[in-house]
């Protein structure tokens, strides 16, 4: 065995989670899935490594100068939403949500397919209502001229991630039931099989 090549199946999983991310759709539907995948992987590396960063030079700051950044509340409110909002899709692609599962464990495959596309459908339809009122939520801000009082630019900026991170998820959720409805497997996310199988074929 090389020494590049996983010696467990749970070694391989983490490796293949934190690896370049592959679609599993053909075509232009892959094309699509992977250019969120990296927007994804981007704004949420790019939001800790910020938050972090900023974090720590404020509380240096604290202990040699006495007094902190007057900003450093802010942009860490503005990180926090950035990656609350990226965040949902990363988990959404990765078959990451909290499910509650009852029902859908008592069914056979057959009936888990069916009842997947159905919740993937379902779900995506509620991601793109949500970012409908969010993006409302955003026009309203717009139009009141709100500003951050420290960092001085208008406020509606810092949320328009929100309708942002809900359009994303319900692509994906939407790319999920298309990824159901075109294999012989049940999968939770375009890449990721569900559980219930080691492999996707004996699902």
């Amino acid at each position: 065995m090389s020494e590049n090549t996983p010696e467990t199946p749970e070694l391989e999983e983490v490796l293949d989670d934190t690896g370049t991310y592959e679609s599993g759709l053909p075509g232009f539907l892959g094309t699509i899935d992977e250019i969120i995948a990296k927007v994804e992987a981007i704004m949420l590396a790019m939001g800790v490594i910020l938050m972090a960063l900023n974090t720590c030079a404020n509380v240096i700051a604290r202990f040699v100068f006495g007094e902190g950044f007057f900003f450093s509340g802010e942009i860490n409110r503005i990180l926090i939403i950035l990656i609350t909002f990226a965040g949902i899709g990363y988990a959404a692609r990765h078959g990451r949500h909290i499910r509650m599962s009852a029902i859908y464990d008592a069914v056979p495959p057959k009936g888990r397919k069916v009842l997947m596309i159905f919740i993937a459908l379902f779900t995506s339809v509620v991601m793109f209502f949500l970012c409908y009122y969010s993006f409302e939520y955003v026009q309203t801000l717009y139009s009141r001229g709100r500003i951050l009082p420290a960092l001085g630019f208008e406020i509606w900026w810092i949320y328009i991630w929100a309708p942002v991170g809900f359009a994303i998820t319900g692509i994906q959720y939407f790319l999920t039931a298309i990824k159901n409805l075109t294999s012989k497997d049940v999968y939770l996310s375009t890449g990721v099989v569900d559980g219930y199988a080691d492999t996707e074929s004996e699902v």
